[in-house]
């Protein structure tokens, strides 16, 4: 789904107050868990690869591609990350933060408060459940539509752009609203 009707990736904050926004990319689909792959190095399935560069296709199509990206280091958010980021005319900086391997939605707002200060619009590549519960936790308004489809759950390869009117310092639970929200069955 395209961005609620008035969004821009350079407007301020819906209520007329500076905000920030996430970009909050989950890892597209990798190949099944195996004893002798270890999950950190787990790569994309063929599914994976397909999908992957279509989330990219959409930032770009509908202008959301992202200031800076930090995206987990594990094999599979690498190479979504890669694939989405080709479909891009001009990519963003990324950098491959070991801490938002496997993390909690606690330490995600963390390290997004140390290394995002003075970015709008930050892209983050990884893992469920942190992402998905952080984007739960964060998006208190929107269309109801958006909404209901980020309670609903956290597709691979999805996107989900939330604004955060306070910045990225300390966003508070329910602050955020859902802009927009995309997976490869759209």
């Amino acid at each position: 789904m395209c961005p609620e009707p008035g969004y821009s990736r350079t407007s301020p904050a819906a209520d007329g107050a500076a905000g920030v926004r996430l970009l909050l990319v989950r890892h597209a689909k990798a190949v099944r868990k195996d004893r002798r792959i270890d999950d950190f190095d787990r790569e994309l399935s063929e599914r994976g690869r397909g999908d992957a560069p279509r989330t990219g296709r959409w930032l770009a199509e509908s202008g959301l591609v992202p200031d800076f990206v930090l995206c987990s280091p594990s094999l599979r958010t690498r190479q979504t990350w890669r694939l989405a980021a080709a479909e891009l005319e001009d990519p963003p900086p990324v950098v491959h933060d070991e801490r938002l391997y496997k993390t909690p939605p606690a330490e995600l707002v963390s390290v997004l408060a140390e290394r995002s200060p003075g970015l709008r619009t930050v892209g983050l590549v990884g893992h469920n459940p942190g992402i998905r519960e952080l984007a739960i936790g964060l998006c208190g308004s929107g269309p109801a539509e958006l909404l209901e489809r980020v309670r609903a759950g956290f597709p691979t390869s999805g996107a989900v752009l939330i604004e955060l009117p306070g910045g990225w310092e300390s966003p508070s639970p329910g602050s955020g609203r859902v802009i927009a929200f995309w997976s490869p069955a759209d």
